[in-house]
């Protein structure tokens, strides 16, 4: 399955957002998408997700119903235990006894299966972000969409949210895109990386990265060469 934009470019009135924007989305891999805060990053990943269709270009192989989202906040229904908040997205492909037993399994993957009966408002940040992507794993997608998902975190836990994504992405293998305004984070995360400017968005690079996960590591150094190398595609 091929997933790329040609030609993107999206308005709000007169307000140009994204400019011609044309970016290839290898399929079964982790695409970052990186630049600064407000240049349009969670408008791109709206039309990728079919939420906005107001837009000139063309998306190719983001059919509709194919993506799971990780918002920026972590939506979920207050009123809703995390098993429940998980299985509300299922039942209306699986069924509610087949949804409730898919949920049990994905809050099992990201080791809440004790905690599956607790309210989202008695939960920390991170218990709450791991349900969030119990969701996504849990829905049968094509693609993750994942929109700044672990800015809100403390630097340890948003290490060990990190690697629980990367972890199940990789044992699932499904293509995931990730926005973010953070270069370590998208060093750490990404197979490749696009860099962005400032509204209008513009796509600045395309950088493959090559640094094996122990490189990656926020402890260590071996990263500092891409990091400014990224933020000179960026400050361009």
């Amino acid at each position: 399955m091929a997933y790329q934009i040609t030609g993107l470019r999206k308005r709000y009135g007169t307000n140009l957002v994204l400019d011609n924007l044309n970016l290839e989305f290898p399929a079964g891999s982790v695409t970052v998408v990186l630049g600064p805060s407000g240049c349009g990053k969670t408008t791109l990943l709206n039309i990728l997700a079919g939420l906005d269709a107001s837009y000139e270009g063309t998306v190719s192989g983001f059919a509709r119903g194919s993506t799971s989202y990780v918002f920026q906040e972590d939506r979920l229904l207050p009123w809703l235990s995390a098993v429940d908040n998980v299985a509300f997205v299922l039942r209306a492909r699986l069924g509610k006894q087949a949804a409730r037993e898919a949920a049990t399994a994905a809050l099992d993957d990201v080791g809440l299966a004790a905690d599956a009966s607790l309210l989202p408002g008695t939960m920390s940040g991170g218990m709450r972000r791991r349900v969030a992507l119990a969701r996504a794993f849990a829905y049968p997608s094509e693609v993750i969409l994942l929109d700044e998902p672990f800015s809100s975190l403390d630097l340890k836990t948003r290490i060990a949210v990190m690697d629980l994504f990367l972890d199940m992405r990789s044992r699932d293998g499904r293509t995931a895109v990730v926005v973010t305004h953070d270069v370590r984070e998208a060093i750490y995360l990404g197979d490749g990386i696009a860099t962005l400017s400032e509204k209008p968005a513009r796509l600045r690079d395309v950088f493959a990265m090559d640094l094996d996960r122990e490189s990656r590591s926020y402890a260590s150094g071996a990263a500092a060469a891409m990091e400014a190398r990224l933020y000179a595609s960026i400050l361009a």
